[in-house]
């Protein structure tokens, strides 16, 4: 009985620290991974707050303004403007 608790514990143990790790390893995103995501999809549709919900989807500090997002990554504010028709989803400017 005491090695399923010890089996149990170790279980519960790693999959805390895995939790913790991936939103640690998330955090650290650079500009080039932001560009990397907001390229590589398409809406024509998506407006200040869909693209802020969907960066905070992936980890990111997005905050939805009246026309354009701003994201914090490592204490530099980016502005990122929808761009409707054109390829990927926003313009990116520092």
């Amino acid at each position: 009985m005491r090695w399923v608790t010890k089996y149990l514990l170790a279980i519960v143990a790693t999959c805390t620290l895995m939790a913790f790790l991936n939103t640690a390893l998330a955090m650290n995103d650079d500009i080039s991974g932001l560009k990397k995501l907001v390229s590589g999809n398409e809406d024509k549709r998506m407006n200040p707050h869909d693209l802020a919900f969907f960066l905070a989807t992936h980890n990111y500090n997005a905050v939805p303004k009246d026309s354009y997002v701003n994201v914090d990554l490592d204490g530099k504010i980016y502005k990122l403007i929808p761009n409707g028709e054109r390829p990927g989803l926003c313009d990116i400017k520092y």
